[in-house]
Parts: C-alpha cells; sequence; structure tokens
C-alpha cells in the first residue's frame, strides 16, 4: 500500500504526516502505539475485519473513533487515528511516497458485538 509521508514546519516544531495516498471517506489508516499499523476499508467487503468494522461503524452508527476507543479498552491496545491539522502557519519542507504493508484490523478484536 502506498503511503505518503509529508514534513512540516509549523510553530511548534517540524512535525511529520503520513496518510494514504489515495484516501476515500471510506478508507482509515490505523495507527497502534503512534506507528501506521492497519488499513480500514469499510466497503471492501470480502475481508472479513472490514465487513465487522462496515457493520459496527455504518450499522451501528457509531463514529470510528469511539469503536476503536471500545477495542482499546477491551484488548488493551494503543489504536487510533490521528488528527491531521492543517490550520496555522505551516511550511512543506518534503513529501515521500513509501509503499508498507498494512494489515487488516484483527479479526479476534471484532468478533463480538461491541
Amino acid at each position: 500500500m502506498e503511503i505518503i509521508e509529508t514534513t512540516y514546519r509549523t510553530f511548534s516544531g517540524i512535525k511529520k504526516i503520513t496518510g494514504l495516498s489515495r484516501r476515500k471517506s471510506s478508507q482509515y489508516l490505523i495507527y497502534q502505539d503512534n506507528q501506521p499499523k492497519y488499513y480500514v476499508d469499510l466497503y471492501d467487503l470480502s475481508i472479513e475485519s472490514n465487513a465487522m468494522m462496515n457493520s459496527l461503524v455504518l450499522c451501528g452508527k457509531k463514529p470510528i473513533r469511539e469503536v476503536l476507543e471500545i477495542i482499546n479498552k477491551r484488548n488493551n491496545v494503543n489504536l487510533s487515528i490521528p488528527i491531521i491539522t492543517k490550520l496555522g502557519l505551516s511550511i512543506k519542507l518534503k513529501s515521500e511516497i513509501k509503499t508498507i504493508n498494512l494489515e487488516p484490523l484483527p479479526e479476534e478484536w471484532l468478533a463480538y458485538s461491541l
């Protein structure tokens, strides 16, 4: 999977922002311990964990961050979706495309109803 890692200089220092190169509104890059680890596409139902997340987020009408908080509490993990703000003055220093292997979320974390 291709991701874009962009480095910015802001008032608070240098920040790296990682995102999907061709992101749709149903695609999420999930971080574990502040590193990109998992990829979720809510409309790609061919992968079982994506279908389970579709059910939890879209059918359950819950925000994905709320679902991740519940998964974190029940499985003692640190999953997150970083909030990327582009407010304020920032200067783009560099941007590079990287290819990494992102896994779907483990099904055992989603195997029960939240």
